[in-house]
């Protein structure tokens, strides 16, 4: 099928019908996600109201600190495609330390974030 043509009603891009079915794991996993995102929206809710609209600065800081380096991994990783985390990267361009600290530092934050 030609690019930019658009599919028919229906039709997939491999070219097989559409079906409409949602299993139970379907239902489950957005209902999680419905969760999740509700619980972040309250808890900055609460945030807010604590301390005042100054934090929304903080929030839109936070998120382009975060917008900035994730654009960097991406652009490292067209660059210098490479099998591994953002460790290989640490340790390619920083040097064996940095790799190292770098790759135990997250193991150890996902381990205090599954505990807490």
């Amino acid at each position: 099928m030609p690019v930019g043509n658009p599919l028919p009603h229906g039709d997939t891009a491999s070219g097989g019908p559409l079906k409409r079915e949602l299993g139970e794991r379907h239902i489950r996993l957005m209902a999680l996600g419905a969760c999740i995102g509700v619980g972040l929206f309250l808890g900055s809710a609460k945030a807010i109201q604590m301390a005042g609209p100054a934090i929304m600065l903080s929030y839109i800081l936070g998120g382009l600190a975060i917008l900035v380096i994730m654009r960097a991994l991406g652009e490292m990783a067209v660059h210098n495609p490479v099998a591994g985390s953002f460790s290989r990267y640490a340790q390619d361009y920083l040097g064996p330390l940095a790799g190292f600290l770098t790759g135990w530092n997250y193991w150890f934050l996902w381990l205090v974030t599954c505990v807490a």
